[in-house]
């Protein structure tokens, strides 16, 4: 993209400092790139918690793990029946003492479990107080900000009408330039390239012991959905007949 725009400057340097007709720049091909970006608010978010037990019996701490993740996950259902949940990631680690025996290997004294749950929705207006209804059992790990799948493609047409409305100005500014009229050109070929999404940076609380063991009350946490930029790049192959 940086090598296009940069023999594009190159090229109206010298256009513009050559008197030019219509019969030397006739046959010219130019390639022309557009771009175009809509901004649109976040309404959609991305939650997961974890449960984490440790206890000198497996058996025992997993058990725990098992009450405390259904538990939580029923209040997750409760406070936002819509939310798509989806558990993940159950893990089971030994946990070693500080020093070793006799030079041999370390001694295992407990072991520590845990479980992850992500929770997917749109209700953003409650999202605070499910999060704090699930911290009675549950961790907060970590929450991301972004745009549902149906926000994306309401706004799909937008951002390439913008992307191909910029790259019909520099190619009409180009025609000026070469002192062509833009309705002598044709557009031989258009490239779409790689329309992306621009989210902002997830959001990540550190979850203390006391919430991975359940706090009594956790007072609601505030969030601010941001909002998520959409762009999209268009590159036309335009002659000049």
């Amino acid at each position: 993209m940086k090598k296009i725009s940069s023999l594009l400057t190159v090229a109206l340097c010298i256009l513009l400092s050559t008197p030019t007709s219509a019969q030397q720049t006739k046959g010219t091909v130019v390639m022309v790139a557009g771009s175009g970006e809509v901004k649109a608010d976040n309404d959609q978010a991305t939650v997961t918690f974890f449960i984490e037990e440790q206890d000198k019996d497996k058996i025992t701490a997993a058990a725990r793990v098992n009450r405390k993740m259904k538990e939580g996950t029923e209040i997750v259902k409760k406070a936002d029946p819509q939310a798509k949940l989806a558990t993940r990631s159950y893990f089971t680690y030994p946990v070693y003492s500080d020093v070793s025996i006799s030079n041999k290997t370390r001694e295992i004294t407990g072991w520590r479990v845990g479980q992850y749950l992500d929770l997917v929705t749109k209700n953003i207006q409650q999202l605070a107080e499910t999060v704090a209804a699930a911290q009675k059992l549950l961790a907060l790990n970590g929450i991301n900000f972004e745009l549902s799948d149906e926000a994306i493609q309401r706004l799909d047409t937008a951002r390439l009408n913008l992307a191909y409305k910029n790259m019909q100005e520099r190619a009409q500014t180009i025609a000026t330039a070469m002192g062509r009229n833009i309705n002598d050109a044709s557009l031989e070929s258009l490239d779409v390239d790689g329309a992306g999404i621009v989210r902002p940076e997830p959001r990540v609380f550190a979850a203390t012991s006391m919430m991975a063991k359940g706090a009594a009350t956790v007072p609601e946490t505030s969030f601010e959905a941001g909002e998520s930029t959409l762009s999209a790049r268009v590159i036309g192959r335009v002659k000049f007949n």
